[in-house]
């Protein structure tokens, strides 16, 4: 049972992390779709994450932090799996999602969105591994887990609230 929720999870997570990187957590996908905006950076630390002349932190914070449960769910759910390929898969997809921002103009393309999703995802990684250090697998994995699941459900439930039949009624 374990492992089917495990697996749910990082299911889950991987189609929200693409709803958030892709879409923005937009309900409007066609519109997205037809914006048409196309941008390329391959500097990395440079524009857009340059705003008023100065680095915006924040943005390259949240991409390594929306990136941390990628590398601790991919410990959890390939545990047989090395540290390299589990670190490639984080990058591979990364550059996946920028690339295809590009192919469909659909946002800006920056270098520095790999190298800091790839971070977070490196930082799960190291996550896991030092919560291994002081707590058994099998308690380790139902924390992370239980959170996990936690978090799921608050996350629906703020769409659910937001976006669902109660805010098109105006009724909060």
């Amino acid at each position: 049972m374990e492992k089917v929720v495990s697996r749910g999870l990082l299911t889950a997570y991987l189609a929200i992390l693409v709803w958030l990187v892709l879409f923005k957590f937009s309900f409007n996908i066609p519109s997205i779709l037809d914006h048409h905006k196309r941008s390329l950076n391959v500097i990395p630390f440079a524009a857009p994450s340059i705003v008023n002349g100065g680095t915006n932190f924040g943005e390259i914070a949240y991409n390594c932090i929306f990136f941390i449960p990628f590398g601790v769910l991919l410990n959890i759910n390939f545990k047989g799996v090395r540290f390299l390929p589990k670190l490639a898969s984080i990058l591979v997809f990364s550059l996946t999602a920028e690339l295809t921002q590009f192919i469909f103009a659909i946002g800006a393309t920056d270098i520095t969105d790999v190298i800091t999703n790839t971070v977070g995802g490196f930082l799960g990684l190291h996550l896991y591994c030092f919560g291994r250090a002081y707590i058994n697998d099998e308690k380790l994995n139902r924390v992370v887990i239980a959170i996990g699941t936690l978090l799921l459900v608050v996350f629906l439930a703020m769409i659910a609230t937001h976006f669902g039949p109660f805010r098109s009624r105006g009724i909060r």
